[in-house]
């Protein structure tokens, strides 16, 4: 997940306790380390942390395009260029979509999940990130209505006060929900992932936070519910798992590992996979903020109620004190770089259940590259094949891999996101990769870069402050089926960039909506991370953009004319 902490002159509400948002920035040679796992990263190679570049050395060019820095160091300071704009630009820039609706409520202003769930013919939104929940009828999408509040609503002055909070060591994590034929009911699977942002800054600095973390006083797995109506009082605890599946009967605070990361993939089915690293010595990953290199796991689901491990799958390059592991990870170009993700953030990208013959999973590994993976046989995950790629940092290299096109095409798309402001980074694109061949993936092409309009008082959207780059085109668990030929991605400070992807060798954006930026009632600190995340309903044509100022429905003739009125099927599907 992406939530780009902004510097604070006090602190911030963050998660469980007051934190500061400021992550501190590391200077080369500059450690205070106690935990083991993390002094083992730091042996295998010399500090590499990116000098600034030159200010010379990028910019706008001549022609008014932006020049990216070849490579930086992970900040949260802004990083102002001649030529940017020296004020938040509020204006809106639309083509080839309307605007339906907008609501002023923000659950969060730097990431959330969604899930859409239908429930006796009504249609219920869920917008959340870990302590912070609302829960919306959208039966009517035009007459959005709020049915639950949980922890804060963020406006101008942060977080506000925290309504109807979850218990300590409770949330709402990233979420799965299924239809499950045996129980003839909704399954959701919520992920527990270890709490970074707002409690860790620097691993390399503050071991006392790393030692926090160590010992999170909660679970580190995922926990399964059965889901009996549409608010949090109507759903049934069916099981609780860590994925520290060597000491499965760990307490909490003893449990090691990273949780469950994002989504877990999950169709209702026998099979379910996870991101996850299950022991602390998945340690080896540059990123100052993070304590864990994900790999994969299986889980047997054919008893919603009683889970069971099936597999852990790594990649080279993960496991610090196996010596074939630490030679991978020296031989990666970013080995001390100090600011490199490297290992999953999210599950599998699966385009077929495996339950309906679905034979191949795709891994997005950061700056440890592109994965085929054969899922045929949950139990016994295999490798295919392997895609590296140049360094990319600062950022996230390789974080999100569209599959909704792989099925009719054979053509995958790769992307990571941006993490820095004002694109004081290299510019994150979004690879077109083609997997005909499973055990020889290629690389095809990238998606062209969105450009402003020639009304906007600039000429490249670096100008425009805050994030520019791809982040995702929603989840697998958007309702109904994705159009053919069609991605839509949500850009950050460029907002909802929709590509026409039908020829593969002529790629274009065919429709965007870019919002203006708030200055009323989004925080100064917050303001850059502009757009965070597009849900699309497929089955009612309609497209939901979340920002850190509220939430936009939006439509297009690419999608197909909007159904305001309830949809033909429930969702999940059944």
């Amino acid at each position: 997940m992406n939530i780009k902490r902004k510097c604070l002159a006090a602190a911030v509400i963050l998660y469980s306790g007051i934190m500061s948002a400021c992550a501190e920035p590391h200077k080369q040679g500059e450690y205070h380390i106690t935990d083991p796992h993390v002094q083992a990263q730091v042996n295998l190679s010399e500090d590499k942390t990116p000098p600034d570049p030159d200010p010379a050395s990028y910019g706008l060019d001549k022609n008014g395009k932006f020049i990216h820095p070849v490579a930086t160091r992970d900040s949260h300071d802004r990083k102002p260029f001649k030529g940017i704009l020296d004020y938040w630009d509020s204006n809106q820039y639309i083509k080839n979509m309307k605007l339906e609706a907008f609501y002023p409520i923000t659950v969060e202003p730097f990431h959330t999940w969604q899930n859409i769930v239908d429930f006796d013919g009504r249609r219920y939104l869920y917008q959340y990130v870990r302590q912070d929940l609302k829960i919306f009828d959208i039966t009517n999408p035009k007459d959005l209505k709020l049915l639950l509040t949980k922890g804060n609503t963020w406006g101008i002055d942060g977080p506000g006060e925290s309504v109807n909070p979850f218990p300590e060591g409770e949330m709402f994590g990233a979420a799965t929900i299924q239809w499950n034929e045996k129980l003839g009911k909704n399954i959701m699977v919520q992920a527990y992932e270890v709490r970074r942002f707002g409690l860790l800054k620097n691993k390399y600095q503050k071991p006392e936070q790393v030692k926090k973390l160590r010992d999170s006083k909660h679970l580190k797995g995922f926990k399964v519910y059965a889901m009996n109506g549409p608010m949090p009082e109507d759903w049934e605890l069916l099981a609780e798992r860590t994925t520290d599946y060597k000491h499965p009967d760990a307490p909490i605070g003893k449990q090691q590992g990273s949780g469950v990361r994002d989504l877990p993939v999950y169709f209702g089915g026998d099979t379910m996979f996870v991101a996850a690293a299950p022991e602390d010595s998945h340690s080896l990953t540059e990123y100052p903020n993070d304590l864990y290199s994900a790999g994969y796991q299986s889980w047997d689901m054919s008893d919603p109620a009683n889970p069971k491990f099936l597999q852990q799958l790594n990649m080279p390059g993960q496991i610090a004190g196996n010596p074939a592991d630490e030679a991978a990870y020296k031989a990666n170009p970013r080995a001390g770089n100090r600011t490199s993700w490297m290992g999953a953030r999210m599950s599998l990208f699966i385009p077929k259940p495996v339950e309906e013959g679905g034979k191949y999973g795709y891994a997005a590994m950061g700056g440890l590259g592109f994965y085929v993976v054969d899922i045929s046989n949950p139990a016994e995950m295999k490798v295919v094949s392997h895609l590296e790629f140049e360094p990319n940092v600062a950022g996230v290299e390789g974080d999100f891999v569209d599959v909704s096109q792989v099925e009719k095409t054979g053509i995958v798309y790769y992307s990571g996101y941006p993490l820095n402001e004002d694109c004081w980074e290299p510019y994150k694109d979004v690879f077109m990769i083609d997997v005909n061949n499973p055990a020889a993936p290629k690389v095809v092409g990238v998606l062209p870069r969105p450009t402003p309009p020639a009304d906007a008082a600039f000429t490249d959207f670096c100008q425009r402050r805050g994030s520019f780059g791809p982040k995702r085109t929603g989840y697998y668990t958007q309702p109904g089926e994705p159009k053919d030929g069609i991605l839509p991605f949500n850009f950050y400070n460029a907002g909802l960039q929709v590509f026409d992807v039908s020829d593969v060798k002529n790629p274009e954006i065919v429709a965007y909506f870019v919002p203006g930026f708030n200055t009323e009632t989004v925080a100064e600190y917050a303001r850059g991370n502009l757009s965070h995340g597009v849900y699309v309903e497929y089955d009612r044509n309609l497209f939901w953009l979340f920002t850190n100022h509220g939430i936009y429905l939006l439509s297009s003739p690419v999608l197909g004319e909007p159904n305001f009125g309830k949809p033909k099927e429930p969702w999940p599907k059944r």
